[in-house]
């Protein structure tokens, strides 16, 4: 079946990270040598670029190494009637000057697991893409 744009829709840049900004629970990929990694984590999106906390350990040490990261964050409504999908290709940054540790202080970005984080990491977007998509059964595959 041909691409339906009643079906898909792409979105801009600023229309993916406001439904970004919706949303709290993301997925983050980092690379590390010939290696991949998917870590679930809580965000907050602020003046367009991502914000998560983290503890010492696997993530933040390859954030450290290598800070081309994939981020991305998705929604299903209640009624599966409508989904979107955004996927984020940006630096990763550990914030480390006192203004910038201040600065994310101040954002909603509270641990969900009851474990200390105190390291911050900011995603500086490069290419954002998003899509929209309207939920429905598949049709008849074999109707000529």
């Amino acid at each position: 079946m041909a691409h339906n744009d009643s079906v898909i829709q792409k979105l801009s840049t600023e229309e993916s990270l406001e439904l970004l900004a919706t949303q709290t629970f993301g997925r983050l990929v980092v690379r590390r040598k010939d290696d991949m990694d998917l870590f679930p984590l809580n965000y907050v999106v602020h003046e367009g670029s991502i914000y998560f906390r983290t503890a010492e350990g696997s993530k933040l040490f390859t954030v450290s190494l290598n800070h081309d990261v994939l981020f991305e964050a998705d929604f299903v409504d209640k009624d599966a009637q409508k989904a979107w999908s955004v996927i984020v290709k940006g630096d990763a940054e550990v914030l480390t000057s006192r203004a910038d540790i201040n600065a994310a202080d101040e954002l909603p970005l509270k641990p969900w697991l009851p474990t200390l984080k105190y390291n911050y990491v900011r995603i500086t977007p490069n290419d954002v893409s998003g899509r929209h998509f309207h939920l429905g059964e598949e049709p008849n595959r074999y109707e000529v």
